[in-house]
């Protein structure tokens, strides 16, 4: 199917199609177990535990944000309008995801680090470091573009790129709890982050969406894997090299690349619309927020870990 002929189905079946696929993928995941025989884990090799994690990272983190930029299609279509809206809704969703990582950063990991000033120096420099080399950057390729159209190829590989470094620290739960041989809280945390991660696709493809022209299809590839691919790694960290002080420093930097997207978001639809904060964007960015938490703390905690236990 061409590229035009995917624009010229109906609109409601470019909205659900990624859900049906995103149910397809829960029922094959569940029917197959994947992950219900960890005891062998042991006595694997370090290239079969490399793959396994490769695979599981796949699963985790690619495969549902391409699922999500699925919606590309149908995002392509709004009205500049509604097109801010997904934009702030999108800025929403990563607004929760920093909230969500800096209560991670400081509970699960800083409170472990035998030296609190180290966790706080690993704090201080990933945040910092990272807003302040994104945001020079930002300044410096504003000042030699050519035009002065904010370009949205640009800002939607930035937020890939911030994506990714978030979900370096999911593959760290995965690569603790398949070294620990823990089927059950794999299986879980898998779950969770294919439910969170396939919010990421539209997230990563919205500021794409007000381009003239569709990138070509490399890009959205090249996007998928920044965004996804990282839980591979964090995967391989968290089995091999368990680190609180490492897992400190991963997320800071997340959440600096974070605060810096977030302004790039910001600065986008101002450079479209007569301001950023309008009633709508407050409330599709307030969405996004919700959304997110109702996913990740209630969803997720509550009906899944309760499917997993019963």
């Amino acid at each position: 199917m061409t590229s035009r002929s995917l624009y010229e189905l109906p609109r409601w079946m470019l909205a659900i199609g990624p859900v049906v696929i995103l149910l397809a993928v829960f029922g094959v995941l569940y029917l197959t177990s994947p992950f219900g025989d960890l005891a062998s884990v042991e006595d694997a090799s370090m290239l079969e535990i490399v793959w396994m994690l490769t695979v599981i990272g796949a699963i985790a983190g690619i495969v549902p944000v391409a699922i999500g930029m699925l919606w590309f299609p149908f995002i392509r279509e709004l009205d500049t309008r509604y097109l801010h809206a997904f934009l702030a809704l999108a800025a929403g969703v990563l607004a929760f995801i920093a909230v969500e990582m800096t209560e991670d950063m400081i509970f699960d990991y800083g409170v472990e680090v035998e030296h609190t000033m180290m966790a706080v120096a690993a704090a201080a420099l990933g945040i910092g470091g990272t807003f302040a080399v994104m945001y020079a950057v930002s300044r410096w390729r504003q000042r030699t573009m050519a035009s002065a159209e904010k370009s949205g190829l640009e800002i939607a590989y930035l937020v890939a790129l911030a994506l990714g470094l978030h979900s370096i620290g999911e593959g760290l739960g995965i690569g603790v709890a398949y070294i620990q041989g823990d089927a059950t809280l794999l299986t879980l945390l898998v779950l969770a982050f294919v439910m969170h991660n396939v919010m990421e696709g539209p997230t990563v493809v919205a500021a794409v969406a007000r381009e003239r022209t569709t990138p070509p299809l490399r890009h959205f590839a090249a996007m998928g894997v920044i965004a996804g691919g990282p839980v591979i790694l964090g995967g391989w960290i968290g089995s091999f090299a368990q680190s609180n002080l490492l897992a400190v420093l991963f997320f800071a930097i997340a959440i600096g690349a974070i605060l810096q997207v977030l302004i790039e978001v910001a600065e986008l639809i101002r450079f479209d619309a007569e301001a950023a904060l309008t009633r709508t964007t407050t409330a599709t960015f307030a969405l996004g927020f919700v959304l997110m938490f109702l996913l990740e703390d209630v969803f997720t905690d509550v009906v899944l870990e309760g499917l997993l236990i019963g």
